[in-house]
């Protein structure tokens, strides 16, 4: 099969690896040609993910149109503020047995557009699907068994993703629910922020678990209002990614959150990040939504204050546990 990764970060360049290493005929696409030089010369992505050599059949460009022409899969792996420019970019070159996959795990500040939804905004009714779950590259890299999740309306599409990717250490798993498996990629970088945070704030396992079920619950009651299936949230691109990123020091978000706690400022942040920790957005626009919307969601609420408004950070944990009344699981109690 003939396939196109967009995007030379961590994750798109694991995925053009998994798929070289299958056989299938794949070119990693990047912007930056010094770095598609460099790649073609090491077989190895020295600014991401360094030490970890990559399949040799995997091709290398820096040229849109020749990537993608061709290619019957399309994986859009760029950050999520480049892919509304990307998406204009490839009107008119993809070729019409083109499918786009969005790796993408963001939300568009101003319009909460997910990216799948940008993709289909920009390029019309095309087949596009949603890959997510608990994938940290550097693990996938070095041979962890791991899995993920492929969601699309399209039957072909999940089969020839399936196809692709899978080995006898990396699984991928079908859903139809793609706004449900999208909207619970961006929102766990939330709280993986959070989750953070609490590790340098002297928190142990009993917070750690606290944290996650409770933001489990808060993800899954703005989820159902907007539509999305609930029973997604309890798969991989749900609890699944939301225990990885609140779990690992390999998590970008999390090292947000540790960051944080240690008193450095945003722009401080930002600019320490080797690649994009799509959390910080997130939180803005989640933020933005759940008040336009009247959606309970305190760890957003708390998360927003300390990030955007610099408040205190002891301040808004007393907030949170003293907060209101609620119930332990979702659906089965009114208080």
């Amino acid at each position: 099969m003939r396939v196109a990764v967009l995007g030379g970060g961590s994750f798109g360049t694991v995925l053009a690896h998994l798929i070289a290493s299958n056989a299938h005929d794949v070119v990693l696409w990047m912007r930056d040609a010094d770095q598609c030089r460099s790649m073609q010369d090491t077989h190895e992505n020295v600014k991401y993910l360094p030490g970890y050599p990559l399949d040799h059949r995997l091709r290398y460009g820096s040229q849109l149109q020749e990537a993608v022409e061709d290619a019957e899969l399309v994986f859009c792996a760029v950050p999520g503020k480049a892919v509304r420019l990307l998406a204009r970019e490839l009107k008119g070159i993809l070729g019409v047995s083109g499918r786009l996959i969005s790796t993408t795990k963001g939300i568009e500040v101003g319009t909460f557009a997910l990216m799948s939804q940008i993709l289909g905004e920009e390029l019309g009714a095309i087949p596009i699907g949603v890959l997510s779950g608990p994938n940290l590259a550097k693990e996938i890299m070095a041979g962890s068994l791991s899995g993920t999740v492929i969601a699309s309306h399209d039957e072909r599409l999940r089969h020839d993703v399936i196809q692709v990717l899978s080995s006898s250490r990396f699984r991928v798993f079908a859903n139809t629910d793609i706004y449900g498996v999208e909207l619970a990629g961006a929102l766990k970088n939330i709280y993986a922020i959070a989750s953070g945070m609490a590790s340098c704030l002297a928190g142990g396992e009993n917070t750690r678990s606290m944290l996650m079920t409770r933001a489990l619950a808060e993800m899954s009651r703005f989820a159902v209002y907007m539509g999305a299936n609930p029973l997604t949230f309890l798969g991989l691109a749900g609890v699944g990614d939301l225990i990885a990123t609140c779990s690992s020091s390999l998590s970008r978000n999390f090292q947000v959150g540790v960051a944080l706690a240690q008193g450095k400022t945003l722009n401080q942040i930002v600019g320490d990040l080797e690649q994009t920790a799509e959390g910080i957005n997130t939180i803005r626009a989640t933020k933005e939504k759940s008040d336009e919307l009247g959606i309970y969601m305190p760890i957003v609420q708390g998360l927003y204050a300390v990030v955007f408004d610099q408040r205190p950070v002891a301040d808004v944990i007393r907030g949170l546990m003293t907060g209101v009344p609620s119930a332990d699981v979702e659906y089965t109690l009114k208080i």
